[in-house]
C-alpha cells in the first residue's frame, strides 16, 4: 500500500479531496473494504458489518458532486463500538447473554456522527460489557493487534483500536470507563481521547455510567478534534450532558504549548508500574514538550489511593450487571467477569458510599493540581501490548498491575485525558504517553497532544 491509498488517509485529507472532487466517498469506501477483506479475517475487529455502507457512500458522493455536503464528516468511513446503539443492529456488548433484537434508536454519539454525514462501516468488537483490557470476549473471540497478531489490541474498545491501526477507516468510536479508549489507543499507535464527563452525551447508560464516556479513536489529533466536534452535541436523553454550544474543536489546536506548565506525574495515589521502555517514552515526551516551550516539572497531585476507589466502583457495577442477567444464562459469561462480580456482590452501602466520597476527594485533589499546572503528563500503560491469547487470571490484581493503573484515576475525577503515541519500542510496538487537563479543558489536552504528535510521528502499522 502507498500513501496515495485512500484507506491510509486521515479524515481531514479525505474531506479536502472530496471538496476538490479529486476523490469520492465510494472510492474511499471500496479501498477501506479491500483492507477489511484482506486483514479482518485474522484481526477480527468487527462484530458486524453494515450492508448499507456502499449506499450511504453513494448518497454522500451525490451530495459532494452537487456541492452540498451535509456536515463536517460527509462520506468519511466510521465505526461504532458494540456497546453503543446503532439503529437496525443489535447491541450485543460482546456477550452471549444479550438480546439480538436490533436497536431502534441511535446512541447520541452515533446520531452526531450520522448527522455530520459519516458513513458507518459496522460495529466493532468489545470485551464483554466493556469489563476488561485484554481484547477478547465470549461472543466474538479474540481481536488481534495489527502491529503484531500475537499481541492484544487492548480493550475494552478492542475492535476500534484494531480497526484504527489496520486502517479500516479513519474514525472510530470507543467508550472509556477505566481506560477503554486510551489503553487500546496506546497499544495500537492511535490517538485516544477520553473527553470530560458530560462532553459527549450517553444513552442508554451502561454498567459504568457515572465514570464512563464515549470518545474518538483516530490516527491523528486533528481527526480526533474533528470527530469530537460531531459527537459533542447536547442531547436531551442524557440529563448530564453539557449544554454548551456546538464548536469546532480544531480551533486553537495549533497554538502549541509554549508557556504551559506541565506536571510530570509518577504517582496517582499509588505507584503504578512502568517498564523501561515506558519510562523512556515518558522522559522523551517531557523533553519534547520542553523543547516547544512548556515548563515541565515533576509533581505529585496528592490523590488518595485510586486503586481502592476504582476497585469498588468497578466491582459493584459488575455485581449489579450480573444480578440483572437471568440466572440460567450466567454460565455464558466471561469467567473472570463472573468471578469479580461474585467477590463484590456483598459490598455494603456504607462501603460503597465511602468509595464515592473518596472519588470526590480525588476530583478535588486533581482540581487543585490544575490550579498550578495546565497539563498533567504521565504514562498511558505499564507496558506495550501483551499477548493476545493469555488467559485472564486474578483480574482484580491485573487491573492495577497490567491493565489500567495509569488510566482509571481520570475516570474517577472525570477530567479529560488523551493517549498519544510517541514512538516504537525495540520490538516495533507502539508506546504512548497520556495528558490530562482540568475538567472541561478538553482543548488543552488536544493542544498538548498535537504538539507531541508533531514532534514524534510514528509510522502506520503494516499488518502481515
Amino acid at each position: 500500500m502507498t500513501e496515495t491509498d485512500p484507506a491510509l488517509m486521515s479524515a481531514e485529507t479525505l474531506l479536502a479531496l472530496y471538496a476538490r472532487r479529486a476523490l469520492s466517498p465510494v472510492e474511499v469506501l471500496k479501498a477501506v473494504m479491500e483492507r477489511v477483506a484482506r486483514y479482518n479475517p485474522w484481526v477480527n475487529a468487527f462484530a458486524t458489518m453494515n450492508p448499507r455502507a456502499l449506499q450511504a457512500a453513494g448518497e454522500s458522493e451525490a451530495r459532494w458532486m452537487a456541492g452540498r455536503p451535509m456536515g463536517l464528516l460527509d462520506g468519511v468511513p466510521t465505526t461504532v463500538k458494540d456497546l453503543l446503539n446503532l439503529t437496525g443492529f443489535p447491541t450485543r456488548r460482546g456477550s452471549k447473554t444479550t438480546d439480538a433484537t436490533p436497536a431502534t434508536e441511535d446512541a447520541p454519539s452515533v446520531l452526531g456522527l450520522k448527522a455530520a454525514g459519516a458513513v458507518i462501516l459496522g460495529k466493532t468488537t468489545t470485551t464483554e460489557f466493556g469489563w476488561k483490557s485484554p481484547g477478547d470476549c465470549p461472543l466474538h473471540g479474540i481481536t488481534r493487534n495489527p502491529w503484531n497478531r500475537e499481541r492484544t489490541p487492548g480493550g475494552s474498545s478492542s475492535g476500534a483500536g484494531a480497526a484504527g491501526a489496520a486502517c479500516f477507516g479513519p474514525l472510530h468510536i470507543g467508550t472509556d470507563a477505566g481506560g477503554s479508549i486510551r489503553i487500546p489507543a496506546a497499544f495500537c499507535g492511535l490517538v485516544g481521547l477520553k473527553p470530560s464527563f458530560g462532553r459527549v452525551p450517553q444513552w442508554p447508560l451502561g454498567a459504568f455510567a457515572h465514570v464512563a464516556v464515549a470518545g474518538p479513536m483516530t490516527r491523528t489529533v486533528r481527526d480526533a478534534a474533528l470527530m469530537l466536534s460531531a459527537m459533542a452535541q447536547h442531547d436531551l436523553r442524557d440529563p448530564f450532558s453539557l449544554p454548551d454550544e456546538a464548536r469546532d474543536w480544531r480551533q486553537g489546536l495549533e497554538q502549541g504549548v509554549a508557556g504551559m506548565r506541565v506536571g510530570l506525574v509518577r504517582r496517582l495515589g499509588f505507584g503504578p508500574p512502568l517498564d523501561a521502555d515506558g519510562e523512556a517514552a515518558l522522559t522523551g515526551a517531557a523533553q519534547l514538550l520542553e523543547e516547544q516551550g512548556a515548563v515541565v516539572e515533576e509533581a505529585d497531585p496528592g490523590l488518595p489511593d485510586t486503586r481502592a476507589i476504582f476497585g469498588r466502583v468497578w466491582g459493584v457495577a459488575l455485581a449489579r450487571l450480573v444480578a440483572s442477567i437471568p440466572e440460567e444464562r450466567r454460565g455464558l459469561l466471561d469467567a473472570g467477569l463472573a468471578e469479580l462480580a461474585g467477590r463484590e456482590a456483598g459490598m455494603s452501602a456504607v462501603d460503597f458510599l465511602g468509595a464515592e466520597a473518596l472519588r470526590i476527594e480525588a476530583a478535588h485533589a486533581a482540581a487543585r493540581f490544575h490550579q498550578r499546572f495546565d497539563l498533567m503528563l504521565c504514562p498511558a500503560t505499564p507496558t506495550a501490548a501483551f499477548a493476545a491469547d493469555q488467559p485472564t487470571i486474578r483480574p482484580a490484581e491485573a487491573l492495577c498491575r497490567d491493565w489500567a493503573p495509569w488510566t482509571f484515576g481520570f475516570n474517577l475525577t472525570r477530567q479529560p485525558a488523551i493517549a498519544v503515541p510517541v514512538g516504537l519500542d525495540e520490538h516495533g510496538m507502539p508506546r504512548a504517553v497520556q495528558l490530562a487537563a482540568a475538567l472541561y479543558r478538553d482543548d488543552l489536552v488536544l493542544r498538548g497532544a498535537r504538539a507531541l504528535e508533531q514532534a514524534a510521528t510514528i509510522p502506520l502499522a503494516q499488518p502481515g
